[in-house]
Protein backbone atom coordinates (compact mmCIF):
# COMPACT_ATOMS: atom_id res chain seq x y z
CA UNK A 1 0.00 0.00 0.00
CA UNK A 2 1.38 3.58 -1.02
CA UNK A 3 1.92 5.98 1.69
CA UNK A 4 -0.11 9.61 0.90
CA UNK A 5 1.94 11.39 -1.93
CA UNK A 6 4.50 14.15 -0.07
CA UNK A 7 3.22 17.70 -0.25
CA UNK A 8 6.55 19.13 -0.13
CA UNK A 9 6.50 19.78 -4.42
CA UNK A 10 5.05 22.93 -5.74
CA UNK A 11 1.36 23.90 -4.83
CA UNK A 12 0.25 23.61 -8.17
CA UNK A 13 1.66 22.19 -11.78
CA UNK A 14 0.71 22.57 -15.40
CA UNK A 15 -1.25 19.65 -16.55
CA UNK A 16 -0.33 18.67 -20.26
CA UNK A 17 -3.06 19.68 -22.38
CA UNK A 18 -3.96 17.70 -25.65
CA UNK A 19 -4.21 18.75 -29.44
CA UNK A 20 -8.16 18.14 -29.51
CA UNK A 21 -9.00 20.53 -26.21
CA UNK A 22 -10.91 23.09 -27.86
CA UNK A 23 -12.96 20.63 -29.87
CA UNK A 24 -13.88 18.62 -26.94
CA UNK A 25 -14.65 21.90 -25.00
CA UNK A 26 -17.02 22.71 -28.11
CA UNK A 27 -18.59 19.52 -27.77
CA UNK A 28 -19.35 19.58 -24.24
CA UNK A 29 -20.43 23.57 -24.85
CA UNK A 30 -23.30 21.91 -27.16
CA UNK A 31 -24.36 19.09 -24.92
CA UNK A 32 -25.03 21.43 -21.98
CA UNK A 33 -27.12 23.70 -24.13
CA UNK A 34 -29.02 20.73 -25.48
CA UNK A 35 -29.56 19.18 -21.77
CA UNK A 36 -30.15 22.73 -20.58
CA UNK A 37 -32.76 23.21 -23.20
CA UNK A 38 -34.72 20.16 -22.57
CA UNK A 39 -35.00 21.86 -19.35
CA UNK A 40 -36.13 25.13 -20.38
CA UNK A 41 -38.85 23.20 -22.33
CA UNK A 42 -39.92 21.42 -19.80
CA UNK A 43 -39.88 24.63 -17.79
CA UNK A 44 -42.19 26.72 -20.54
CA UNK A 45 -44.62 23.88 -21.19
CA UNK A 46 -44.81 23.89 -17.25
CA UNK A 47 -45.90 27.22 -17.25
CA UNK A 48 -48.20 27.27 -20.29
CA UNK A 49 -50.02 24.30 -18.39
CA UNK A 50 -50.62 26.95 -15.18
CA UNK A 51 -51.31 29.42 -17.26
CA UNK A 52 -54.21 27.76 -19.61
CA UNK A 53 -55.05 25.78 -15.94
CA UNK A 54 -56.95 22.12 -16.31
CA UNK A 55 -60.54 23.45 -16.93
CA UNK A 56 -59.33 23.59 -20.60
CA UNK A 57 -59.30 19.68 -20.32
CA UNK A 58 -58.06 16.34 -18.69
CA UNK A 59 -54.97 16.05 -20.97
CA UNK A 60 -53.53 19.64 -19.21
CA UNK A 61 -53.37 17.58 -16.02
CA UNK A 62 -50.91 14.74 -17.60
CA UNK A 63 -49.32 17.61 -19.66
CA UNK A 64 -48.38 19.15 -16.78
CA UNK A 65 -47.64 15.98 -14.86
CA UNK A 66 -45.09 15.19 -17.02
CA UNK A 67 -43.18 18.92 -17.66
CA UNK A 68 -43.32 19.06 -13.54
CA UNK A 69 -41.67 15.91 -12.59
CA UNK A 70 -39.20 16.55 -16.28
CA UNK A 71 -38.01 19.75 -14.41
CA UNK A 72 -37.42 18.22 -11.09
CA UNK A 73 -35.62 15.16 -12.85
CA UNK A 74 -33.19 17.24 -15.22
CA UNK A 75 -32.81 19.44 -12.03
CA UNK A 76 -32.01 16.31 -9.79
CA UNK A 77 -29.38 15.45 -12.49
CA UNK A 78 -27.93 18.94 -13.43
CA UNK A 79 -27.05 19.39 -9.53
CA UNK A 80 -25.34 15.43 -9.68
CA UNK A 81 -22.92 16.34 -12.61
CA UNK A 82 -22.19 19.94 -11.70
CA UNK A 83 -21.32 18.44 -8.35
CA UNK A 84 -18.52 16.34 -9.28
CA UNK A 85 -16.56 19.84 -10.49
CA UNK A 86 -17.66 22.30 -8.74
CA UNK A 87 -19.84 23.70 -5.65
CA UNK A 88 -23.40 24.32 -7.83
CA UNK A 89 -24.52 28.00 -8.04
CA UNK A 90 -21.01 28.44 -6.15
CA UNK A 91 -22.85 28.04 -2.71
CA UNK A 92 -20.66 25.37 -0.42
CA UNK A 93 -23.19 22.56 -0.34
CA UNK A 94 -21.56 19.56 1.49
CA UNK A 95 -20.09 16.86 -0.53
CA UNK A 96 -20.09 18.95 -4.14
CA UNK A 97 -17.04 19.67 -5.40
CA UNK A 98 -15.84 16.42 -4.93
CA UNK A 99 -12.71 16.01 -7.47
CA UNK A 100 -11.05 19.58 -6.67
CA UNK A 101 -11.65 18.24 -3.13
CA UNK A 102 -10.51 14.68 -3.63
CA UNK A 103 -8.14 15.11 -6.28
CA UNK A 104 -4.98 14.17 -3.15
CA UNK A 105 -6.88 10.99 -2.36
CA UNK A 106 -8.14 10.25 -5.79
CA UNK A 107 -4.51 10.60 -7.07
CA UNK A 108 -2.98 7.81 -3.80
CA UNK A 109 -5.96 5.39 -4.72
CA UNK A 110 -5.21 5.71 -8.20
CA UNK A 111 -1.30 4.93 -7.68
CA UNK A 112 -2.19 2.10 -5.11
CA UNK A 113 -4.62 1.13 -7.82
CA UNK A 114 -1.95 1.06 -10.31
CA UNK A 115 0.27 -0.79 -8.31
CA UNK A 116 -2.12 -3.35 -6.29
CA UNK A 117 -3.51 -4.50 -9.87
CA UNK A 118 -1.45 -3.65 -13.12
CA UNK A 119 2.27 -3.48 -11.50
CA UNK A 120 1.93 -7.47 -10.50
CA UNK A 121 4.33 -9.94 -11.54
CA UNK A 122 1.53 -12.10 -12.60
CA UNK A 123 -0.18 -9.79 -14.62
CA UNK A 124 3.34 -8.33 -16.47
CA UNK A 125 4.35 -12.15 -17.02
CA UNK A 126 1.06 -12.55 -19.31
CA UNK A 127 0.93 -9.49 -20.79
CA UNK A 128 4.84 -9.88 -22.13
CA UNK A 129 4.24 -13.00 -23.44
CA UNK A 130 0.60 -11.96 -25.45
CA UNK A 131 3.65 -9.40 -26.41
CA UNK A 132 5.93 -11.55 -27.66
CA UNK A 133 9.01 -9.04 -27.54
CA UNK A 134 11.25 -10.86 -29.65
CA UNK A 135 9.41 -12.13 -32.77
CA UNK A 136 8.34 -8.01 -32.77
CA UNK A 137 12.19 -7.14 -32.10
CA UNK A 138 13.03 -9.41 -35.10
CA UNK A 139 10.33 -8.67 -37.34
CA UNK A 140 11.13 -4.84 -36.80
CA UNK A 141 15.08 -5.73 -37.34
CA UNK A 142 14.02 -7.89 -40.88
CA UNK A 143 12.19 -4.84 -42.31
CA UNK A 144 15.24 -2.62 -45.16
CA UNK A 145 15.83 0.41 -43.61
CA UNK A 146 14.90 -0.25 -39.57
CA UNK A 147 18.87 -1.12 -39.44
CA UNK A 148 19.82 2.12 -41.18
CA UNK A 149 17.54 3.72 -38.68
CA UNK A 150 18.53 2.08 -35.62
CA UNK A 151 22.26 2.43 -36.79
CA UNK A 152 21.49 6.43 -37.16
CA UNK A 153 20.27 6.15 -33.46
CA UNK A 154 23.05 4.34 -31.96
CA UNK A 155 25.08 6.99 -33.65
CA UNK A 156 23.69 9.89 -32.31
CA UNK A 157 23.89 8.37 -28.98
CA UNK A 158 27.06 7.93 -29.30
CA UNK A 159 28.28 11.54 -30.82
CA UNK A 160 26.25 12.77 -27.53
CA UNK A 161 27.45 11.09 -24.82
CA UNK A 162 31.31 11.38 -26.05
CA UNK A 163 30.46 14.83 -26.90
CA UNK A 164 28.97 14.99 -22.98
CA UNK A 165 31.62 13.74 -21.32
CA UNK A 166 34.56 15.86 -20.56
CA UNK A 167 38.07 15.80 -21.38
CA UNK A 168 39.91 17.05 -18.30
CA UNK A 169 37.72 13.40 -16.48
CA UNK A 170 37.97 10.99 -19.14
CA UNK A 171 41.28 11.50 -20.09
CA UNK A 172 43.07 10.94 -16.99
CA UNK A 173 40.96 7.49 -16.65
CA UNK A 174 41.86 6.50 -20.48
CA UNK A 175 45.44 7.33 -19.78
CA UNK A 176 45.77 5.33 -16.25
CA UNK A 177 43.57 2.33 -17.91
CA UNK A 178 46.08 2.02 -20.36
CA UNK A 179 49.15 2.55 -18.84
CA UNK A 180 47.91 -0.25 -15.69
CA UNK A 181 47.02 -2.50 -18.73
CA UNK A 182 50.57 -2.43 -20.37
CA UNK A 183 52.61 -2.98 -16.59
CA UNK A 184 50.47 -5.37 -15.76
CA UNK A 185 50.60 -7.39 -19.33
CA UNK A 186 54.26 -9.48 -19.23
CA UNK A 187 56.36 -8.31 -22.26
CA UNK A 188 57.78 -11.41 -22.72
CA UNK A 189 55.30 -13.90 -23.59
CA UNK A 190 53.95 -11.12 -26.54
CA UNK A 191 57.34 -10.60 -27.73
CA UNK A 192 57.90 -14.31 -28.10
CA UNK A 193 54.37 -14.82 -30.14
CA UNK A 194 55.38 -12.20 -32.25
CA UNK A 195 58.74 -13.01 -33.26
CA UNK A 196 57.20 -16.66 -33.55
CA UNK A 197 54.66 -15.47 -36.07
CA UNK A 198 57.79 -13.63 -37.62
CA UNK A 199 59.93 -16.73 -37.63
CA UNK A 200 57.05 -19.48 -38.76
CA UNK A 201 56.49 -17.31 -41.93
CA UNK A 202 59.74 -16.62 -42.62
CA UNK A 203 59.08 -12.56 -42.52
CA UNK A 204 62.39 -11.95 -40.10
CA UNK A 205 64.21 -13.31 -43.25
CA UNK A 206 62.23 -10.77 -45.88
CA UNK A 207 63.00 -8.14 -42.72
CA UNK A 208 66.40 -9.14 -43.01
CA UNK A 209 66.55 -8.68 -46.69
CA UNK A 210 65.06 -5.42 -47.06
CA UNK A 211 67.54 -4.19 -44.74
CA UNK A 212 70.57 -5.18 -46.01
CA UNK A 213 69.63 -3.96 -49.47
CA UNK A 214 68.47 -0.76 -47.61
CA UNK A 215 72.05 -0.96 -45.68
CA UNK A 216 73.60 -1.09 -48.74
CA UNK A 217 72.11 1.78 -50.99
CA UNK A 218 72.67 3.95 -47.31
CA UNK A 219 76.52 2.96 -47.50
CA UNK A 220 76.64 3.84 -51.63
CA UNK A 221 74.97 7.32 -50.83
CA UNK A 222 77.55 8.20 -48.23
CA UNK A 223 80.51 6.96 -50.12
CA UNK A 224 82.57 10.21 -49.73
CA UNK A 225 81.17 11.00 -46.25
CA UNK A 226 82.92 7.44 -45.49
CA UNK A 227 85.61 7.91 -47.53
CA UNK A 228 86.58 11.33 -45.93
CA UNK A 229 86.17 9.96 -42.66
CA UNK A 230 88.98 7.22 -43.77
CA UNK A 231 91.06 9.88 -44.71
CA UNK A 232 90.72 11.51 -41.10
CA UNK A 233 91.60 8.29 -39.04
CA UNK A 234 94.43 7.75 -41.64
CA UNK A 235 98.28 8.78 -40.34
CA UNK A 236 99.18 12.35 -41.66
CA UNK A 237 102.46 9.92 -43.68
CA UNK A 238 100.17 7.43 -45.29
CA UNK A 239 99.45 9.26 -49.13
CA UNK A 240 96.41 9.63 -50.54
CA UNK A 241 96.36 6.68 -53.02
CA UNK A 242 96.63 4.00 -50.93
CA UNK A 243 93.82 5.62 -48.82
CA UNK A 244 91.83 5.03 -52.02
CA UNK A 245 93.00 1.87 -52.44
CA UNK A 246 92.12 0.83 -49.24
CA UNK A 247 88.54 2.32 -48.90
CA UNK A 248 87.59 0.60 -52.43
CA UNK A 249 88.46 -2.45 -51.68
CA UNK A 250 87.18 -2.52 -48.40
CA UNK A 251 83.76 -0.45 -49.47
CA UNK A 252 83.46 -3.06 -52.62
CA UNK A 253 84.17 -6.10 -50.26
CA UNK A 254 81.45 -5.04 -48.14
CA UNK A 255 78.78 -4.51 -50.54
CA UNK A 256 79.63 -7.38 -52.17
CA UNK A 257 79.10 -9.50 -48.95
CA UNK A 258 75.70 -7.45 -48.11
CA UNK A 259 74.52 -8.28 -51.77
CA UNK A 260 75.48 -11.89 -51.43
CA UNK A 261 73.90 -12.52 -48.43
CA UNK A 262 70.51 -10.67 -49.48
CA UNK A 263 70.56 -13.06 -52.81
CA UNK A 264 71.33 -16.51 -51.23
CA UNK A 265 68.33 -17.83 -49.03
CA UNK A 266 70.28 -20.49 -47.81
CA UNK A 267 73.16 -17.99 -46.39
CA UNK A 268 75.00 -18.70 -43.35
CA UNK A 269 74.16 -15.66 -41.54
CA UNK A 270 70.80 -16.35 -42.26
CA UNK A 271 70.56 -19.62 -40.62
CA UNK A 272 72.63 -18.20 -37.73
CA UNK A 273 70.33 -15.19 -37.37
CA UNK A 274 66.94 -18.41 -36.94
CA UNK A 275 68.67 -20.00 -34.67
CA UNK A 276 69.43 -16.79 -32.88
CA UNK A 277 65.85 -15.86 -32.95
CA UNK A 278 64.29 -19.61 -32.21
CA UNK A 279 67.12 -19.65 -28.79
CA UNK A 280 65.96 -16.32 -28.23
CA UNK A 281 61.79 -16.89 -28.20
CA UNK A 282 62.46 -20.06 -26.35
CA UNK A 283 64.10 -17.67 -23.33
CA UNK A 284 61.37 -15.50 -23.38
CA UNK A 285 59.01 -18.42 -22.66
CA UNK A 286 61.43 -20.32 -20.17
CA UNK A 287 64.11 -18.39 -18.78
CA UNK A 288 63.25 -15.64 -16.01
CA UNK A 289 66.30 -13.51 -15.84
CA UNK A 290 65.34 -12.93 -19.78
CA UNK A 291 61.69 -11.95 -19.60
CA UNK A 292 62.61 -9.69 -16.38
CA UNK A 293 64.62 -7.64 -18.85
CA UNK A 294 62.22 -7.62 -21.20
CA UNK A 295 59.74 -6.42 -18.60
CA UNK A 296 62.38 -4.13 -17.76
CA UNK A 297 63.15 -2.64 -21.37
CA UNK A 298 59.08 -2.28 -20.60
CA UNK A 299 58.86 -0.50 -18.12
CA UNK A 300 61.70 1.93 -18.76
CA UNK A 301 59.79 2.46 -21.99
CA UNK A 302 56.55 3.43 -20.58
CA UNK A 303 58.31 5.79 -18.40
CA UNK A 304 59.28 7.82 -21.29
CA UNK A 305 57.62 11.49 -21.50
CA UNK A 306 57.10 10.76 -25.43
CA UNK A 307 54.75 7.55 -24.23
CA UNK A 308 53.44 9.13 -21.39
CA UNK A 309 52.03 12.29 -23.59
CA UNK A 310 50.59 9.43 -25.95
CA UNK A 311 49.10 8.04 -23.78
CA UNK A 312 47.68 10.92 -22.07
CA UNK A 313 45.68 12.20 -26.14
CA UNK A 314 44.59 8.93 -26.47
CA UNK A 315 41.16 9.36 -25.59
CA UNK A 316 41.10 12.49 -27.85
CA UNK A 317 41.91 10.58 -30.68
CA UNK A 318 39.41 7.98 -29.49
CA UNK A 319 37.00 11.01 -29.06
CA UNK A 320 37.34 12.13 -32.84
CA UNK A 321 37.35 8.52 -34.46
CA UNK A 322 34.00 8.04 -32.15
CA UNK A 323 32.45 11.15 -33.31
CA UNK A 324 33.42 11.41 -37.35
CA UNK A 325 32.74 7.64 -37.49
CA UNK A 326 28.92 8.41 -35.72
CA UNK A 327 28.20 11.24 -37.67
CA UNK A 328 29.41 9.67 -41.50
CA UNK A 329 26.51 6.92 -42.34
CA UNK A 330 29.39 5.36 -44.50
CA UNK A 331 32.42 4.94 -41.95
CA UNK A 332 33.02 1.70 -41.15
CA UNK A 333 31.92 1.71 -37.86
CA UNK A 334 28.53 2.54 -38.93
CA UNK A 335 28.47 -0.19 -41.50
CA UNK A 336 29.68 -2.64 -38.93
CA UNK A 337 26.76 -1.35 -36.42
CA UNK A 338 24.27 -1.96 -39.26
CA UNK A 339 25.59 -5.30 -40.26
CA UNK A 340 25.54 -6.30 -36.88
CA UNK A 341 21.79 -5.27 -36.39
CA UNK A 342 20.50 -7.23 -39.26
CA UNK A 343 23.10 -10.28 -37.84
CA UNK A 344 20.81 -10.23 -34.33
CA UNK A 345 17.61 -9.66 -36.41
CA UNK A 346 18.17 -12.72 -38.79
CA UNK A 347 19.32 -14.95 -35.61
CA UNK A 348 16.29 -13.97 -33.72
CA UNK A 349 14.03 -14.75 -36.79
CA UNK A 350 15.83 -18.03 -37.05
CA UNK A 351 16.85 -19.19 -33.14
CA UNK A 352 13.79 -19.99 -31.30
CA UNK A 353 15.98 -20.60 -28.41
CA UNK A 354 17.75 -17.35 -28.34
CA UNK A 355 14.06 -15.66 -28.80
CA UNK A 356 13.29 -17.94 -25.39
CA UNK A 357 16.51 -16.54 -24.08
CA UNK A 358 15.67 -12.86 -24.89
CA UNK A 359 11.91 -13.10 -23.82
CA UNK A 360 13.48 -14.53 -20.08
CA UNK A 361 15.57 -11.74 -19.81
CA UNK A 362 12.61 -9.13 -20.36
CA UNK A 363 10.56 -11.40 -18.03
CA UNK A 364 12.95 -10.97 -15.56
CA UNK A 365 14.03 -7.22 -16.40
CA UNK A 366 10.36 -6.04 -16.05
CA UNK A 367 9.94 -8.29 -12.35
CA UNK A 368 12.68 -6.31 -11.27
CA UNK A 369 11.39 -2.77 -12.22
CA UNK A 370 7.66 -4.22 -10.83
CA UNK A 371 9.43 -5.76 -7.39
CA UNK A 372 11.94 -2.68 -6.77
CA UNK A 373 9.62 0.56 -8.01
CA UNK A 374 6.04 -0.37 -7.79
CA UNK A 375 5.76 1.82 -4.81
CA UNK A 376 7.93 4.17 -6.29
CA UNK A 377 5.57 4.30 -9.51
CA UNK A 378 2.60 4.63 -7.66
CA UNK A 379 4.08 7.11 -5.47
CA UNK A 380 4.87 9.24 -9.10
CA UNK A 381 1.54 8.84 -9.60
CA UNK A 382 -0.20 10.50 -6.18
CA UNK A 383 2.28 13.13 -6.36
CA UNK A 384 2.07 14.25 -9.29
CA UNK A 385 -1.93 14.39 -9.27
CA UNK A 386 -1.86 16.08 -5.91
CA UNK A 387 0.76 18.73 -7.51
CA UNK A 388 -1.60 19.63 -10.45
CA UNK A 389 -3.78 22.94 -9.77
CA UNK A 390 -7.11 21.80 -8.34
CA UNK A 391 -9.26 23.82 -11.00
CA UNK A 392 -7.17 23.10 -13.83
CA UNK A 393 -7.41 19.07 -13.13
CA UNK A 394 -11.34 19.58 -12.93
CA UNK A 395 -11.59 21.33 -16.17
CA UNK A 396 -9.60 18.51 -17.49
CA UNK A 397 -11.41 15.92 -16.32
CA UNK A 398 -14.77 17.61 -17.39
CA UNK A 399 -13.28 17.87 -21.04
CA UNK A 400 -12.89 14.06 -20.70
CA UNK A 401 -15.94 12.67 -19.54
CA UNK A 402 -17.94 15.82 -19.32
CA UNK A 403 -19.73 15.86 -22.56
CA UNK A 404 -21.00 11.87 -21.22
CA UNK A 405 -22.17 13.33 -18.14
CA UNK A 406 -24.40 15.50 -19.99
CA UNK A 407 -26.70 12.38 -21.39
CA UNK A 408 -27.10 12.21 -17.74
CA UNK A 409 -28.93 15.41 -17.67
CA UNK A 410 -30.58 14.61 -21.17
CA UNK A 411 -31.59 11.20 -19.65
CA UNK A 412 -32.88 12.21 -16.21
CA UNK A 413 -35.22 14.71 -18.33
CA UNK A 414 -36.71 12.37 -20.17
CA UNK A 415 -36.99 9.43 -17.62
CA UNK A 416 -38.48 12.05 -15.51
CA UNK A 417 -40.87 13.01 -18.10
CA UNK A 418 -41.84 9.14 -18.46
CA UNK A 419 -41.88 9.03 -14.33
CA UNK A 420 -44.80 11.79 -13.71
CA UNK A 421 -46.63 10.50 -16.80
CA UNK A 422 -47.00 7.20 -15.35
CA UNK A 423 -47.25 8.49 -11.58
CA UNK A 424 -50.16 10.74 -12.61
CA UNK A 425 -51.81 8.08 -14.52
CA UNK A 426 -51.78 5.81 -11.79
CA UNK A 427 -52.82 8.82 -9.32
CA UNK A 428 -55.66 9.26 -11.66
CA UNK A 429 -56.83 5.64 -12.60
CA UNK A 430 -56.69 5.00 -9.00
CA UNK A 431 -58.86 7.99 -7.66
Amino acid sequence: MTTAPSRSGPVSAPIAGGLDDASRARDLARMKWRATGLLILAAVIFVICLIIGEDTGAWVGYVKATAEASMVGALADWFAVTALFRHPLRIPIPHTAIIPNKKDQFGASLGAFIQQNFLTESVLDDKIRSLDVPTRIAEWLDQPGHARKLGNSLGAAMVGITTVLRDEDIQPAVSQMVDRRLRDTPAAPALARVLAVAVEGGHHQTLLTAGLRGLNRFLDENRIVLRNALGDESPEWVPDWVDDRVFQRGFKALQSFLDGVAADDQHELRNSLDVRLRAYISALNNDPVTAAKVDALKEELLDQPAVREWSGSLWRAIKTGLVEAGTDPDSELRQRLELSIVHIGHLLRDDPELRDKLGGWIQNAVRYVARTYAEDIADLIGGTVARWDTDETSRRIELQVGRDLQFIRINGTVVGALAGLVIYTVSQLLS
